[in-house]
């Protein structure tokens, strides 16, 4: 087919290089603007222009669609059979759903209707659920609302974070993707329970709060690996926590004390012990190496 594919982060590019071994025609890829990044804020292409400027596609990165004559003229006159939206970023008018000849498809990382929205990788991590997987949706002009032609489910383990699971539901929706244009659509409403939403995350979602139960901050560091990350502070310093495992110690400390000499921290249920973190302008390391560097005795309160 004559397929639009829209797309940003690292995410969609197994989704666009499956596209492409299978045979069909991108005859564009849209794709967020270069970005500033790093310490010297040099812009960024994203990791879908890269890949597809790589293979030759023309990239079209507009800031914004929605009354965009200009932008809304071209797309149509691609003469696409579909459009493909994974990660893409920006909201699609109803001009541009209805252009392609089979519409628009989106590639969302969860099994619809739960978690809905900007960020259902992190809060099916977050809410402790079971199970996570992708679906395939025809678009519609509500929120992760549209008709769902496939879905694809995995099992979360107790150590999944949501690097790993990115990876796995990128490379799950590009295999679900390719069998499903391989056979006629089979379009199935949503059912109207279940329906939840995934909210918009920043840094400060990551801040930890020691007086809530150690399996919740858990999730919480889990659930925000890489981004935006959890944190506590130590002295006014800020502490990424990269990994950290529960232990049965109980504590009638106060949330945040820690324990012992290797940074287990009382919680406000349970505790857990911190294995591995980040300062400043540092690699992630080990907490037996940031001991070594910076000892943290034993009765100290981090957070406060």
């Amino acid at each position: 087919m004559r397929v639009v594919f829209m797309g940003t982060p690292d995410f969609s590019v197994p989704v666009f290089e499956a596209l492409r071994a299978d045979g069909h025609d991108i005859v564009a890829v849209y794709t967020q603007p270069p970005r500033p990044a790093g310490r010297g804020k040099a812009l960024r292409a994203s990791p879908v222009q890269n890949a597809a400027e790589r293979a030759g596609i023309a990239v079209r990165s507009p800031t914004r669609i929605r009354n965009n004559e200009e932008e809304l003229a071209f797309f149509e006159a691609l003469g696409a059979d579909i459009a493909i939206v994974v990660a893409y970023g920006l909201i699609l008018p109803q001009r541009m759903l209805d252009a392609p000849k089979k519409g628009c498809l989106n590639i969302h990382a969860s099994l619809l209707p739960r978690w809905r929205g900007a960020s259902p990788i992190q809060s099916a991590l977050l809410a402790g659920d079971a199970r996570s997987g992708v679906a395939i949706m025809q678009m519609d002009a509500g929120l992760d609302t549209g008709d769902v032609l496939a879905e694809a489910a995995v099992d979360l383990g107790p150590d999944e974070t949501a690097a790993t699971l990115h990876d796995r539901l990128s490379y799950l929706g590009a295999e679900l993707l390719i069998e499903t244009l391989r056979r006629p659509f089979l379009p199935t409403p949503q059912p109207s329970e279940g329906v939840t939403y995934a909210e918009r995350l920043t840094r400060e979602s990551g801040r930890i709060d020691w007086s809530k139960p150690a399996v919740i901050i858990d999730r919480q560091i889990r659930g925000l690996t890489p981004w935006p990350g959890a944190f506590t502070t130590q002295d006014g310093v800020v502490l990424k926590i990269g990994q950290a495992r529960l232990v049965s110690a109980t504590s009638p400390l106060p949330p945040g004390t820690v324990l012992d000499d290797a940074l287990t921290i009382a919680c406000g249920e349970g505790a857990l012990q911190i294995l591995t973190l980040q300062r400043p302008g540092k690699a992630m390391m080990k907490a037996t190496d940031y001991l070594r560097g910076t000892p943290v005795t034993r009765g100290s309160i981090l957070g406060s």
